[in-house]
């Protein structure tokens, strides 16, 4: 295996396989690398397959190069914009909060009917 990928590389490859795990690119005659499925794109990948397959070419990134193996992690979705997250348009409340405002007529309107069921009721 050749020494001349470095991380922070970016260089194009050919699938060779597809595993649950992850895609092995080949980066040339002599390297091959893996783009875990956590590195296809962001969110959540169910099947690696619905984003690439064998012989497609993709462009990747080199995320690390372990030294004993020479393995080298690859990444796509490291070359690509995250995505926004959804702005929520009001701060979240917590649960309580939530609960004093969606009840507060409720109990009222229980209190105010108590002592009306407890004439009806002949109880005193």
């Amino acid at each position: 295996m050749s020494n001349k990928y470095k991380v922070g590389d970016v260089v194009t490859g050919k699938v060779t396989g597809i595993q649950p795990y992850g895609a092995f690119v080949s980066l040339d005659e002599q390297t091959q690398g893996l783009v875990h499925i956590s590195e296809i794109t962001y969110g959540f990948v169910k099947s690696i397959s619905e984003f690439i397959s064998v012989g497609d070419t993709v462009t990747v990134q080199v995320l690390e190069v372990e030294d004993p193996n020479k393995k080298i992690s690859l990444s796509i979705r490291a070359l690509r914009e995250k995505p926004q997250r959804k702005k929520e348009l009001s701060p979240r409340k917590s649960l309580q909060n939530r609960v004093n405002e969606q009840d507060a007529v409720g109990f009222n309107s229980l209190k105010e009917k108590l002592n009306q069921w407890i004439e009806e009721s002949g109880i005193k």
